[in-house]
Formats: structure tokens, sequence, C-alpha cells
């Protein structure tokens, strides 16, 4: 039996959601003068909120205005990596950190699924030690550009569930194999949440919360 730890990131790891934040990070680290687009950005978000345009679209939308639309990974690689070190020194649970280290006590492989984007990701789940990353993924060109465009389905709901059964598939493991724990705030992960063995809903959503009482889910608070 492979044991699997499955963890969410924004607000389960993190205290605060880091997708904004690491726009404005690139902003203030490369191109203020980008601060001129702050007046567009409340437009994507009343598309979003009439449905007028997806979750998806929004943030390629707030991508554009805020990285640009053709940087290179390399110039963006070392703010990257300030970026990891200042999520892991003040956005970040300290129990949720230490519950980490005991699943990988515990003998299990360690998986990071998010919607947050892999290329931001990765530099913090290198921090944690994770083994896998399952996240949303943007279209870098043959000339290393990161476009304004995602790759397949942001990471989210039921999209970041298939991405967890592909990847079982992609690491030959049959889902009877396997013993799976996942933990997340947010009811949007009810449907990994409802895959796994194991299901823990940590320092959880109001929704969140009543559903795991419903099911019988633990609780967590990582405050």
């Amino acid at each position: 039996m492979t044991k699997i730890a499955i963890y969410d990131m924004d607000r389960t790891i993190t205290v605060r959601g880091t997708y904004t934040p690491f726009l404005f990070h690139m902003v203030f680290a490369r191109a203020p003068w980008r601060l001129l687009f702050l007046p567009l950005l409340p437009f994507g978000f009343i598309g979003y909120g009439l449905k007028l345009i997806s979750r998806k679209n929004l943030k390629t939308y707030n991508q554009r205005l805020l990285l640009g639309s053709k940087p290179r990974v390399t110039t963006l690689d070392p703010h990257i990596e300030r970026y990891a070190d200042k999520v892991m020194q003040a956005n970040s649970y300290a129990k949720a950190i230490a519950q980490v280290e005991a699943d990988r006590a515990e003998g299990r492989k360690l998986v990071l699924a998010t919607a947050s984007y892999e290329l931001y990701v990765n530099a913090i789940a290198t921090r944690l030690g994770f083994d896998e990353v399952i996240a949303t993924r943007l279209r870098i060109d043959e000339q290393g550009q990161v476009l304004p465009e995602i790759v397949g389905e942001n990471c989210y709901d039921v999209a970041k569930l298939d991405r967890i059964k592909a990847f079982l598939d992609e690491q030959g493991l049959a889902r009877e194999a396997v013993h799976i724990r996942a933990y997340s705030d947010h009811v949007s992960d009810a449907p990994m949440l409802e895959y796994a063995d194991e299901a823990i809903a940590t320092t959880p959503s109001a929704p969140l919360r009543h559903l795991a009482k419903k099911r019988g889910w633990k609780i967590l608070d990582w405050n």
C-alpha cells in the first residue's frame, strides 16, 4: 500500500492566498510602472462576478496586466525565489509545516495540489520538501517566454481531482493500492476530500466546516 498525503496550498499551508501577492511582488520587483493598470483590474472581477468570464480567464487577465504578456522565465526566476522565501517566512502555518513533516516521517509521498501557478509553486514546494506538485500550468513558448495562457484547466474543484487521478495513472498506481490523506481549507476541494481515504479540513471556511461535520471529516485549527 502506497501512502500519499495531498495538501492544498493557499490558506491550507499558507495563511493567506498567494496568487495576487505574487503578481504584486513581481510588479514591484520588475516593473512598478505596471501599477498604471490597477484601474483596469476591477473590470476582470466584474466580468467574473457577472459570469461573463471564467475563473481561468480572470487569472490570465490579471496576469497579463501585472506580469506582462511574454516575460522570460529566466528573468522571473530570481524574483520567484525571493517570493518563495517571503511566503515561508511570513505567510505559512507552523502547524501545517509540522504536519507535513509528520506525514513525511510516516513514509507518505507528499503532493502539493493547488490552483496557484506552477510557475512559483515549485519554489515553495521545494522549500517544504514536497515530492510532487500538481498546479495550474502556464504555457511557456520555445523562447522561454511565459504566456498569459493556462494549459488545460485551472487546477481547481473537479479539475484538481482530475489532475490527481491523472497523476496516479502516470505513477502506475491503482486507486485501491494507495491510501490518500487529503488536507484543505476550502469547500471547492470537496471533490478531492471525498476521493480521499482520510479527509482533513484545516482551519476551514464556514461552508467546509459545515460539510466536514456532516461527512464526519476531521477538523484541525492551525491558527
